[in-house]
């Protein structure tokens, strides 16, 4: 048994994505952003940095992994899936998967808070964020107008990861439809059925724009 500690957040979506696509039995664990459970001892003992998404596995001695690239990977050599096994495609999909851990990720989520949470517009920071994720958007048009998917002929945890960053595109200020190969892209990956059951995992909490506010604040810290 896999136990995800997770929120509803792009980063949670890509762990719940890859544990229905490897069929490995998990139970959810919500972790509340909104009430700072993430900095609780108890979570902080499983990851010391205070962030979602993190497993436990029971099968190996409780073993805690955390950040989700490395989660991801961790599961692809559990399973032997989602990894291709030659080495040209094997470093496709780590190179393209750390593409979307220090580049996708960091930058479209500072768009975001900027455009949307920050105590004050800052014109210079919003348009930098934007246009930078608009750029990284275009590289990997480029790359998927080329191949069906980001290792090439074969669906990885590249393709897990950056899905959910993607679904969240609009809010940083993305028009997705500006880039046809990743569009197409996506709305293969959406079409697969575990991505549909992993992207609802766990559902979105209800909260008032207070709320989001001062959950954003607690991401922050």
């Amino acid at each position: 048994m896999i136990h995800l500690h997770t929120a509803a957040t792009p980063n949670g979506r890509k762990v719940s994505i890859m544990l229905e696509e490897t069929g490995l039995p998990y139970q959810v664990h919500n972790i509340s952003l909104h009430d700072g459970e993430q900095k609780l001892p108890e979570f902080l003992a499983i990851n010391p940095n205070g962030r979602i998404p993190a497993i436990v596995d029971e099968d190996r001695g409780n073993l805690a992994v955390f950040e989700s690239g490395a989660i991801l990977l961790y599961l692809a050599e559990k399973t032997g899936k989602l990894l291709p096994a030659d080495t040209e495609g094997r470093y496709a999909a780590i190179q393209w998967l750390m593409f979307q851990m220090a580049g996708v990720g960091p930058m479209q989520g500072q768009a975001h808070v900027f455009r949307h949470y920050a105590p004050e517009r800052i014109p210079y920071a919003e348009e930098r964020y934007t246009r930078e994720v608009n750029r990284l958007y275009s590289v990997l048009d480029g790359r998927l107008s080329t191949v069906p998917y980001l290792a090439g002929e074969q669906y990885s945890v590249a393709d897990i990861a950056l899905w959910p960053w993607v679904k969240g595109c609009e809010k940083a200020g993305v028009d997705l439809a500006r880039f046809e190969g990743l569009s197409e892209w996506f709305e293969r990956v959406g079409a697969r059925p575990a991505v549909k059951r992993g992207s609802e995992v766990p559902p979105p909490p209800e909260e008032t724009e207070e709320e989001k506010n001062r959950r954003v604040s607690r991401i922050l810290v």
